[in-house]
């Protein structure tokens, strides 16, 4: 009797471990599987926003289905690969000498989702966040939008394409700021203290305040800080007051917005040196 039951838990226990194993090796095979699908998916997006970037249109187009459906949430609905690729013909890429648009995915945002029916994959999607940078002739590429993408991916007869594309929730690239502040004396900071005056900004009041400069536009005020002598930044935005100092005194401010100079300004005198200027005339 005992050795019937004995054979009998033997039997159970490799039933058990057979059973385990079976199980494993599935789960096993779809993590495979599934991991298969993720790096097809990844090459084939870094092709197609390669050929967008370039403006390769001819390998632009061989990403779609011919019925593509593609949602902006600022552009509408465009339907059909041969409408999708002249609108980018006739949009991004009609100006290329004078304007170059370059997307980059947002790092870590990138996910791929399988898609099965009856335990066969038939499809991805792919979903993430991406930057797009601008450049113009004559300056610098910067970073003008902010979005999230969302695109469907079918597979048929062995081949992978784009069916639905979503692009939406655009918005402005949060500035982060990279320059540091040095420790400035308030006697450095008093010479470029004043009044400045431009054609874009009109008057500008700069007052010294502690670690900086503020600035008064109209009934706007905000606080600069300085990075080097003779240069401030602003932390929220990039913008950059730079002063030409003659003996200890500032005479000009220039502005400047990601590099580029967009307005000079002007020191205005004080009434005692208009006074004084008066006299020796």
């Amino acid at each position: 009797m005992n050795s019937e039951t004995n054979q009998m838990k033997k039997i159970l226990l490799h039933s058990f471990i057979a059973c385990f194993l079976f199980v494993s090796s599935s789960s096993l095979t779809a993590q495979e599987n599934d991991q298969q699908l993720t790096d097809t998916i990844l090459r084939l997006d870094r092709l197609f926003w390669d050929s967008y970037n370039n403006c390769d249109l001819e390998k632009f187009a061989g990403f779609f289905t011919d019925d593509v459906e593609f949602y902006h949430d600022k552009g509408g609905v465009t339907i059909g690969v041969k409408d999708l690729t002249a609108s980018m013909r006739n949009g991004l890429c009609a100006d290329r000498d004078n304007f170059k648009l370059r997307r980059e995915a947002v790092s870590g945002s990138v996910k791929v989702f399988p898609l099965r029916k009856n335990n066969v994959i038939y499809g991805a999607i792919i979903s993430g966040e991406h930057i797009f940078n601008v450049q113009e002739k004559g300056k610098k590429e910067s970073a003008e939008g902010l979005a999230n993408f969302t695109h469907l991916w079918l597979l048929k007869d062995g081949v992978w394409k784009m069916a639905r594309v979503l692009s939406f929730d655009h918005r402005a690239v949060p500035y982060t700021n990279k320059r540091t502040a040095i420790n400035m004396s308030e006697s450095i900071l008093r010479k470029y203290a004043g009044s400045y005056k431009g054609p874009q900004s009109g008057i500008i009041a700069v007052k010294t305040v502690k670690g900086g400069l503020s600035l008064t536009i109209g009934n706007k005020t905000f606080e600069v800080y300085p990075e080097k002598e003779n240069l401030f930044f602003l932390k929220e935005r990039d913008l950059t007051f730079g002063f030409h100092v003659q003996g200890n005194k500032a005479v000009k401010m220039i502005v400047s917005e990601r590099g580029v100079q967009v307005e000079t300004l002007e020191a205005e005198k004080s009434e005692s040196k208009k006074t004084s200027a008066g006299e020796h005339q």
